[in-house]
């Protein structure tokens, strides 16, 4: 059923659908549902005290409209005093799927970009100390900033590469693509054999060693290699 926020269907009026800019293109890409994978950099695993052996990758969920786009402001969250940067490679599918194999994955694939997920690290800690979900600490307003996605038609589908990010003028975070412990394809994979994956999922990939605190007044500018870059300032 096509229907409009004028329809008389709808009780009350529904709120416009997130989407991303697509680079080089006057069209828009509507997304669905953004995932999260955790810990899928070594280092930065060992840096938040776990062992950077291979283990099955685990997810969570951040709120499509918590994206920010490029160049916008990010607002300090209430209710924490310690909210950190992690830069991410964005995956943003085209079709989806249940139990896709590793092999076929790339063709579902739509493009790429560059992606924070902004974390209250204080609200994650006690939650993970509590054995509770992560949601207070991963999923408010404006925690999944996100650049213009490129298309995979135009920069094929990066390996490896420089992924950075600079907190006012300086650097914080430098890796590189081909470090993740698990490939986009199988992160793919893996996820799809845990949910019905649909066109219009984003996927944030992890994030390399570095993480750490941003205060009012930063400005972050994150890069991926034949990706793109993004800039947010923190409010």
């Amino acid at each position: 059923m096509n229907l409009t926020a004028g329809d008389t269907h709808y009780a009350i009026a529904p709120l416009p659908r997130p989407e991303l800019p697509v680079h080089g293109s006057p069209k828009y890409f509507p997304v669905h549902r953004i995932y999260c994978v955790g810990r899928n950099y070594a280092e930065h695993a060992v840096e938040m005290g776990h062992d950077p052996e291979r283990e099955a990758p685990f997810f969570f969920q951040k709120n499509p409209d918590s994206l920010v786009m490029d160049g916008a402001a990010f607002p300090y969250p209430s209710q924490s005093k310690d909210v950190h940067h992690e830069i991410e490679l964005v995956v943003a599918l085209g079709s989806g799927g249940t139990d896709i194999a590793a092999a076929d994955a790339l063709a579902h694939i739509y493009g790429y970009a560059v992606g924070l997920d902004m974390t209250r690290r204080d609200l994650q800690g006690e939650a993970k100390k509590a054995g509770r979900p992560w949601e207070v600490g991963k999923a408010f307003e404006a925690a999944a900033p996100c650049s213009a996605l490129r298309r995979a038609s135009e920069i094929g589908h990066p390996e490896k590469g420089e992924i950075a990010l600079d907190v006012n003028g300086k650097v914080r975070q430098r890796g590189d693509l081909s470090q993740m412990i698990w490939s986009v394809p199988e992160i793919i994979a893996h996820l799809s054999g845990l949910f019905a994956l649909k066109a219009g999922d984003l996927i944030y990939t992890g994030t390399p060693a570095g993480v750490g605190p941003v205060q009012r007044g930063d400005r972050l500018k994150g890069s991926i290699a034949g990706v793109g870059t993004l800039s947010v300032s923190v409010v």
